[in-house]
């Protein structure tokens, strides 16, 4: 079984980074890609993205929110713990190309996916930009990370704690304008990869977003992942999980993240009820 190597907090409470023994994953995944965990055998499955890719080490990174169940329940693990069930590389890799300028928009721990696409990009002899964006700067993460494979960083803060006050589509916007932009991709919330592909809108600039609707198999068996793009219906775990942002039908796609609320927090709570010994808020 995949054992944990290294954790480290990202951002407390509840941004942590975990490094896990996957030799045949780390070989053949590449950046955009993710894969689905079981902790243990009465656990769900989920997706995650792979934040880093160590062939070498025959390892893999992933940066976690623990904020439902099973994400509450790995930050709950140590180094030398197993995780029973690690399936990847899933998914549809980055296409990586030489484009110019690349801006890279990532949101919250949505940064993270970033880091690899931005150094597969930037062996391509791009230019590559990240503009990321938080609440405050204590909610930002994986900062030096990008600034050691991009030419710049762009922070915009909503509280104007660190970088630009306002939010992340704003410092999006400036770097548009000064020409040049040949992509954009864009990882993070639903409503922020939204915003940028609006934003983008008018400057013509392609735009690349991660979907991450509901997800269960991850092998386009259970369909619980279809999305519409373009007025047809996807499955993001095969078909994605990147799409033309200006396709996406994100009224869709934001009902659909919804459908299962009341069951998700029931499960949490039941599960927390339970571990409460074991919980630090």
């Amino acid at each position: 079984m995949p054992k944990i190597l290294e954790k480290k907090m990202l951002r407390k409470p509840d941004v942590l980074y975990f490094k896990v023994a996957a030799p045949l994953i780390s070989k053949k995944a590449l950046p955009g890609q993710f894969v689905i965990l079981r902790l243990h055998a009465k656990g769900e499955r989920i997706p995650l993205s792979l934040a880093d890719i160590d062939p070498a080490d025959g390892a893999i990174s992933l940066v976690v929110m623990a904020v439902g169940k099973t994400t509450k329940e790995m930050s709950l693990m140590e180094p030398g713990d197993e995780i029973l069930d690690l399936c990847g590389p899933l998914g549809n890799p980055t296409h990586i190309e030489q484009v110019g300028k690349v801006i890279l928009v990532g949101g919250g721990f949505g940064v993270a996916p970033l880091y690899p696409i931005a150094r597969a990009f930037r062996a391509a002899g791009n230019k590559v930009v990240c503009a990321m964006g938080a609440r405050s700067r204590d909610l930002l993460v994986y900062e030096k990370e990008m600034e050691s494979v991009c030419s710049r960083v762009l922070v915009a803060t909503d509280d104007g704690s660190k970088g630009m006050k306002g939010l992340v589509t704003q410092a999006l916007h400036g770097e548009l304008e000064q020409g040049g932009t040949g992509l954009v991709v864009a990882v993070g919330p639903t409503a922020m990869m939204r915003a940028v592909s609006d934003t983008t809108r008018s400057f013509g600039v392609k735009t690349v977003v991660s979907l991450n609707p509901i997800m269960v198999d991850g092998t386009g068996m259970c369909g619980g992942c279809r999305v519409s793009v373009g007025g047809r219906t996807f499955f993001a775990c095969i078909d994605g999980p990147e799409f033309d942002g200006h396709l996406v039908d994100w009224d869709i796609l934001s009902a659909r993240q919804r459908t299962y609320t009341a069951e998700q927090q029931e499960s949490f709570d039941t599960w927390k009820h339970r571990h409460a010994g074991l919980l630090c808020e």
